[in-house]
C-alpha cells in the first residue's frame, strides 16, 4: 500500500473564488491515475468528510486526459473573513498526502 504523496506528482488546494476551495491531484501516468481512481479513496463521500461539508456540495471530476482528479468544495469560512486561517486556501491539502491507496490486484 502506498500513500497518495508517493503516487501523485502534484497535490494542491487553492481558492476557486472567495467561497470555494479546489483540490487538484495529478499523477505521472495513466496506470497510477487508474490505480487511485479504482481504489475509491478519492470520492465525494470521503472528500465531504475530509473537508467537513455536505456531500451534495462536493463536485468531483476524474479527468483522464490529464491523469488528474479535481474536487471542489465550499469553504467553511469565506476567504478574507477574520476567522479565515488560510487566505489563499493553499494549506488545506496537507492531511490528504497521507491517504493510503491500496495496490491494484495482480493481473
Amino acid at each position: 500500500m502506498a500513500r497518495l504523496r508517493d503516487l501523485a506528482k502534484l497535490i494542491r488546494t487553492k481558492n476557486a473564488g472567495p467561497f470555494l476551495l479546489t483540490l487538484d491531484i495529478m499523477f505521472p501516468d495513466r496506470r497510477t491515475y487508474d490505480r487511485v481512481v479504482a481504489s475509491g479513496v478519492i470520492k465525494k463521500e470521503s472528500m465531504a468528510r475530509f473537508f467537513s461539508v455536505d456531500e451534495s456540495k462536493v463536485r468531483l471530476f476524474n479527468y483522464e486526459p490529464a491523469n488528474a482528479i479535481k474536487v471542489t468544495v465550499p469553504r467553511l469560512v469565506t476567504s478574507g473573513d477574520p476567522a479565515d486561517t488560510d487566505l489563499f486556501g493553499g494549506q488545506q491539502f496537507g492531511p490528504l498526502v497521507n491517504v493510503e491507496v491500496p495496490d491494484l490486484p495482480a493481473a
